[in-house]
């Protein structure tokens, strides 16, 4: 089976207090991984094996392969 390690994105925190949360795969869903960022901080998060969704919480811009997302306040 092939490993399930693909796609990247990029957090760029425009506010203190960013939160970006990983959350796991599998039959339940949890939180298992958070970090807080800094205005001006960027972050680069990889979907893995372990990680299913990242939530952001505060106000970022987020770039996919699909596009720029900047989070509504």
């Amino acid at each position: 089976m092939e490993p399930i390690t693909s796609d990247y994105i990029v957090i760029k925190a425009k506010e203190n207090g960013v939160n970006v949360i990983g959350l796991t795969r599998g039959k339940d869903t949890r939180f298992h991984h958070s970090e807080k960022l800094d205005k001006g901080e960027v972050m680069i998060a990889q979907f893995t094996e372990h990680t299913s969704a990242i939530k952001v919480r505060g106000k970022a811009t987020i770039l996919t392969r699909y596009g720029t997302i900047d989070t509504d306040e």
